[in-house]
This record gives C-alpha cells, sequence and structure tokens, in this order.
C-alpha cells in the first residue's frame, strides 16, 4: 500500500505506510507506520483494540532497513534504551521513505 498524506492535530505534515496484506501477520490487520516531525508511531490493530509503540524523533538512533526479494523489514532503534520499533512486510520505496523522513525531521530539528 502507498504512503499517504496524514494531518495532526497541530497541523504538522504526517505520512502514513501500511505493510502488504501478503506478508505474514498482516493478512487482516496490517502493521501501519506514521512518521511525522514529532515522533514515529507503530500501530498493529488487533480484533479487539489495538497495540501502539512511539518513539520521538529528536530520541531515534538508527533505522536499519534489511531488503529481500518482494518486502522489507524495518527497525527503527531508541536512544532512551528501550525496545525498537520493528515492522516487517513493507515495500522497499516505503521503508527508504521511512527512513529519509525521520532522517530529514532529525536534520531540521537541530
Amino acid at each position: 500500500m502507498a504512503s499517504a498524506d496524514l494531518n495532526t492535530m497541530d497541523s504538522s505534515p504526517a505520512e502514513a505506510f501500511a505493510a502488504s496484506r501478503w506478508t505474514r501477520g498482516n493478512f487482516f490487520f496490517p502493521t501501519r507506520i506514521v512518521v511525522s516531525p514529532q515522533r514515529v508511531i507503530r500501530t498493529k490493530s488487533r480484533l479487539f483494540g489495538s497495540n501502539e509503540e512511539s518513539i520521538p524523533i529528536s530520541k531515534v538512533a538508527s533505522v536499519h532497513i534489511s531488503t529481500g526479494v518482494f518486502w522489507a523489514e524495518i527497525v527503527i532503534e531508541s536512544t532512551g534504551g528501550t525496545d525498537p520499533i520493528t515492522s516487517h512486510g513493507h515495500r522497499k520505496t516505503d521503508a527508504q521513505r521511512i527512513r529519509d523522513l525521520i532522517e530529514t525531521y532529525q536534520s531540521q530539528a537541530r
């Protein structure tokens, strides 16, 4: 699924990326990653509720992308020592766009 522009409550642009339904664990409820100038949010929906993880852009230490034939896995690590945000089943171009957005927002904050 392609990225889509969203607006957060403070009118800052954000982009959302959904994992492919053809990958493990994403058939009914694909994982979504939203990148905004303030934070990175990973949301995994369930039948009842959802699981959401968030890392402020200023606390992102690194972004790792592991690519396969069709899909990529992205790991976003925090400087705070918390568990990294991990998501698999994204298109390679989406994973690269997530990394580029994070790097752009980090450079603008300095």
